[in-house]
């Protein structure tokens, strides 16, 4: 326990941001990162918990109060060895993870929970400033090859911890470049791309090899793979976007939102608008936007159109608004339904709850608005109110209502692998093994849309259970 009284001493203090004014004229990271004083000031409030819910807050598990303490008393190679023993890329989950942990800190209770997320930040970004993180080179090579399928945050993670172990890994992107969603899904403004550059550099020189703008099931197929390593880990991902099925969806003036996302972020990459848009440019320069759906690619969605100059971004969610502040006794230490207002929203955006989507208007092939209803909602069931039709108008609407599995053409096809009941690649969280004799699954394209630090803890977890399969034991964490 860093100090004693420090929760009593201190109140809860965090990271800020620069103004919203400056900040949407460009895509580079805006978080105003807090002293190393103030940092271990907030590490001293953590208290040490008999039962340190924290721990099961984190998806991965990270061992926060001992970090803490580290931080605390200044020793932050310590805190970094601490925190690398869970978590391979906590500069990723120190930017973009919605901090579960935090919700189900002990002084959250009081609305006051330690700062865990920055602090994770600021240690590892330490970390990578003073030259700590270095390759982590195998002293042993197995003789043994794994091909990992997908270089999001998963796919990374498999394939890092499995070249730790001596195997000879190679990991598969279709795109142009590794990261899968964390380097084409996720703005640039709320991580930058060198972050993940820098992680594949130290995966390279641990023997990972990276293929890029390798499709398999299109340029290769899965059964060259099975022929040549032995595992397979697909970690593609759940890409399968949920369409809007109403009158005028076909109209071209609505789109998908990673579509949308991923010619941004080619663009701040510098990629030629016709590589970054082949179905045409698409901006919100000067167009009314309304974004449907109301979770954090929603929001993603808004940032991204206020920094192109929209004329305005309304988000509307089907869902009735969600109370100011969460229910403590109800909820805690789960993660709380509760009103979450993003720094992309504070950028700019109307927002709206409890509205249904009828149909899209349009005028000469162009979108010129979108018919809408209000809804009530009773005993988990929806009902249309009536006389509460009304008409926004709009040049672009962008569809943010997450996804409903995995693209089954190519990889998964040629798999054959057996799928559960909501369209994810059907493997249990111990073995990770698909019904395809030796191959396994983990990630989104396994447990279906999630966070960046739940496709860790899969990535990592499914690299222990590929390093069991291949070598009887194994030394690799959970």
């Amino acid at each position: 326990m860093g100090k004693e009284t420090g929760f009593l001493e201190l109140d809860r203090t965090d990271r800020t941001y620069a103004d919203p004014a400056e900040r949407v004229g460009h895509y580079k990271e805006f978080a105003i990162p807090m002293a190393e004083g103030a940092l271990k000031a907030q590490a001293s409030r953590c208290m040490n918990c008999g039962i340190p819910y924290c721990h099961n807050g984190c998806p991965v598990n990270n061992i926060i109060p001992d970090w803490n303490h580290l931080t605390y008393e200044g020793n932050w190679r310590g805190a970094l060895e601490v925190l690398h023993s869970t978590n391979n890329f906590p500069e990723f989950t120190g930017r973009i993870c919605p901090a579960p942990c935090e919700a189900s800190c002990t002084l959250n209770i009081v609305d006051q929970p330690v700062t865990i997320k920055s602090i994770e930040c600021a240690i590892v970004d330490k970390g990578w400033q003073e030259g700590w993180i270095v390759p982590q080179i195998p002293a042993v090579k197995t003789g043994k090859s794994v091909a990992v399928v997908g270089s999001g945050p998963a796919g990374m993670a498999a394939a890092q911890q499995l070249a730790r172990a001596g195997h000879s890994v190679t990991l598969f992107e279709k795109n142009d470049r590794a990261g899968g969603l964390l380097r084409y899904g996720i703005p640039d403004f709320k991580m930058e791309k060198h972050l993940i550059n820098r992680r594949i550099v130290q995966m390279e020189a641990e023997g990972v090899q990276v293929r890029t703008s390798v499709e398999v099931g299109v340029t290769i197929s899965v059964a060259s793979l099975k022929e040549n390593f032995d595992a397979v880990v697909l970690s593609g991902g759940a890409e399968d976007p949920r369409p809007l099925d109403i009158p005028g969806f076909e109209l071209p003036g609505v789109r998908f939102a990673m579509e949308f996302l991923t010619q941004q972020n080619k663009r701040n990459a510098g990629d030629d608008e016709i590589r970054a848009a082949p179905r045409g440019s698409l901006t919100a320069t000067g167009k009314h936007v309304l974004v449907i759906g109301g979770g954090d690619t929603g929001s993603d969605c808004v940032g991204t159109s206020n920094r192109q100059g929209a004329a305005s971004v309304t988000q509307l969610e089907i869902m009735p608004r969600p109370p100011e502040k969460e229910d403590k006794a109800l909820s805690w230490p789960n993660w709380p339904l509760k009103l979450r207002t993003s720094s992309s929203h504070d950028e700019g955006c109307e927002r709206d709850w409890a509205v249904l989507t009828k149909r899209v208007v349009g005028e000469n092939g162009q979108v010129t608005g979108l018919e809408c209803v209000r809804v009530e909602w009773a005993g988990g069931r929806m009902q249309e109110i009536a006389g509460s039709e009304f008409t926004l108008k709009a040049d672009l609407i962008l569809l943010a209502m997450g996804f409903i599995g995995s693209r089954k053409a190519g990889l998964l096809e040629q798999a054959g692998v057996v799928m559960d009941a909501r369209g994810n690649v059907a493997a249990d969280t111990n073995s990770y093994a698909t019904s395809a004799p030796g191959i396994f699954a983990c990630g989104d394209m396994r447990r279906g849309q999630s966070l960046v630090v739940w496709a860790i803890r899969e990535g990592r977890q499914a690299a222990r259970a590929v390093d069991e399969m291949l070598m009887g034991v194994s030394d690799l964490p959970r």
